[in-house]
């Protein structure tokens, strides 16, 4: 899994501009799918038809953003600098001597304006991007120009470290929990399931939105990173890194259906799999779009834990990852009843 990871991370797709993200995707899940298709919003929809026939059979909507955060020129200065504004949730004390890159190759450092104060972190406004150009007219980025952030993965064992781990590790727990269930065959799912990769998710979950809608399912959850409560100094959260995959409860924008969360704990604990309680007072979920569609969705929330949300190194433990995977192919390897 980790090379797919150190892929799927590593891959430029800022929410809007994901197609480089759909094509590595596609490629792994084509083979394992029924039917794989890509609606007007740029969302791969991948369906795994029922193996087995149960009349507690649902239609299950499964969504793992593709999109990562980024940056989008709003103009380019005489002297050839780029300033900038985010695309999601960008955050000005992370920014200082990062690097990005241009949908067209272009590389760039991220400078910042002198401030009155040593340490004191400007805002977006006062910060700019170092592509090397001396003008505006010979700086090879304009306005409109989308960038990413750019960092390496690093593998330290359990602990693995990338931009982008929001939400290209729930993407992982996806694929490899379609693989899961392709390979057990026999068994199967009895359920009509569908694997959405949702696109737009870090600027308003807008990719569940519209796929939800069309999907019209039964029930769903999304599968994404959630905050950390275990490095110095983080307090009033109860989730840690290796400690079993989160189960959503409530976050910022959404409370999980309490049956859907029953379901995952009852399954967890039948499967012997560690699991955490999630209760996230900022921040949503593509489950949040996915609960308000059509007439409205019973929807939860699969969390991995992740320290350093929304930073270019976010980490997370790979431990945490496979008993995602586990939890999953149970939920869909055995008939709901909610």
């Amino acid at each position: 899994m980790k090379p797919l990871l150190k892929t799927l991370t590593e891959t430029f797709s800022p929410s809007g501009y994901e197609d480089e993200i759909r094509k590595v995707i596609a490629r792994e899940v084509t083979p394992l799918a029924d039917e794989v298709r890509v609606d007007a919003l740029g969302n791969l929809i991948v369906r795994k038809k029922p193996t087995k026939e149960s009349k507690n059979a649902k239609k299950i909507m499964i969504a793992a953003h593709m999109d990562e955060i980024g940056v989008m020129v709003t103009h380019v200065d005489a002297n050839g600098f780029v300033r900038f504004t985010g695309i999601g949730g960008v955050y000005p004390r992370n920014l200082p001597g990062g690097h990005v890159r241009f949908a067209n190759g272009v590389a760039g450092v991220i400078g910042l304006e002198p401030t009155g104060t040593a340490g004191e972190i400007p805002p977006l406004s006062k910060m700019f991007i170092d592509v090397g150009a001396t003008s505006n007219k010979n700086c090879p980025v304009k306005t409109g120009d989308v960038a990413g952030f750019e960092r390496s993965f690093i593998d330290l064992g359990d602990k693995l470290v990338a931009k982008s781990m929001d939400d290209r590790i729930g993407c992982l727990v996806a694929i490899e929990a379609l693989r899961a269930l392709t390979l057990r065959q026999a068994q199967g799912t009895p359920h009509d399931v569908y694997f959405v990769f949702t696109t737009q998710e870090e600027i308003g979950t807008h990719g569940a939105q519209t796929s939800a809608y069309g999907i019209d399912p039964d029930l769903g959850f999304s599968i994404d990173v959630t905050a950390w409560g275990d490095t110095p100094g983080q307090k009033d959260f109860d989730v840690s890194l290796g400690k079993g995959p989160a189960i959503k409860i409530r976050d910022g924008g959404m409370l999980s259906d309490p049956r859907i969360v029953e379901w995952m704990i009852r399954t967890a604990e039948k499967a012997k799999l560690p699991y955490q309680r999630e209760v996230l007072l900022g921040g949503s979920t593509d489950a949040r779009a996915m609960q308000l569609v059509r007439g409205g969705v019973p929807v939860g929330c699969i969390s991995i834990p992740c320290r350093y949300v929304h930073t270019p190194s976010e980490m997370v433990d790979i431990n945490d990852v496979t008993n995602a995977i586990k939890l999953i192919v149970s939920l869909l390897g055995n008939p709901v009843s909610i």
